[in-house]
């Protein structure tokens, strides 16, 4: 039996081994910080713990089962955290995506939506705004109705207007222009959220939680405004945070890809 107190020489290849799993470990807990994957995590890890005990134990039967069940995890980690391993991948692979949306008056577009969204709120007219970021939204896309069109304060009411056909789902926004209407969206399965939040909001939730998107929501029962982002929603916004909102959003992101364009060259 290897002595468990003697490690091997360190050599570059090692340290670099440890480096890139402790990366890999790191991200991953970035990823489920603060969802409800953190308490299944936690539940796998007890699983483990558990097989390396009882495996130099004397209780058989228990010995058995763990050692026959184990092998399936994998399957069961996938299952259980699909969610969670979409969007790593999406994380992992996405790209900037500035084209159309760096031409963009960003005052003018941020405006447009606000404007909208507070004469939405105060006729208590139920709204589901979703704006594009990193990640592509072109699936929920194409599950709405076509529209390329500008974004402006008239069609975002009118869209969203009870008379309108197409007032049921979610506009979604891609490179400053209105892409699509009527688009449906995944709903978030989270058990901890408040029974108040409907249709509009676990929908707002969801496709934050599958992407880096950004969602804006006006309550039809109560007029208020909220925002989701990665999952958490933030509610009863007024005109004022919900422009600052949107310009943390997108002009950190835009400093910060600019930021490594600079450095890029500067590195080479």
């Amino acid at each position: 039996m290897p002595d468990l107190f003697t490690f091997p020489q360190l050599n570059v290849y090692a340290i670099l081994d440890i480096a890139v799993v402790a990366f890999i470990i790191y991200q991953a807990l970035l990823l489920i910080r603060g969802t409800r994957a953190v308490q299944m995590a936690l539940g796998l890890a007890l699983i483990i713990t558990f097989f390396y005990l009882f495996s130099f134990s004397e209780l058989t039967t228990l010995r058995w089962l763990l050692q026959n069940t184990l092998p399936y995890l994998f399957i069961a980690v996938i299952v259980i955290f699909q969610s969670e391993v979409r969007r790593a991948l999406a994380h992992f692979g996405k790209t900037p995506i500035l084209g159309g949306f760096a031409s963009v008056n960003r005052s003018e577009f941020y405006e447009e939506i606000v404007l909208a969204t507070s004469t939405l709120a105060g006729r208590r007219t139920g709204a589901l705004l979703v704006i594009e970021r990193d990640i592509g939204l072109k699936n929920y896309i194409e599950s709405g109705i076509a529209l390329d069109s500008l974004v402006s304060y008239d069609i975002l009411v009118t869209v969203f207007d009870p008379a309108v056909p197409l007032h049921d789902g979610a506009v979604i926004i891609r490179n400053g222009r209105i892409a699509a209407a009527a688009c449906f969206l995944p709903l978030t399965v989270n058990p901890r959220l408040s029974k108040e939040l409907g249709t509009r909001h676990r929908a707002a939730i969801g496709i934050t939680e599958e992407t880096d998107a950004i969602a804006i929501v006006v309550s039809e029962e109560t007029g208020s405004i909220s925002i989701a982002t990665d999952g958490h929603i933030e509610r009863s916004l007024d005109t004022n945070l919900l422009r600052q909102r949107l310009r943390d959003a997108f002009e950190k992101k835009t400093r910060r890809v600019a930021a490594d364009a600079v450095a890029s060259p500067a590195e080479s």
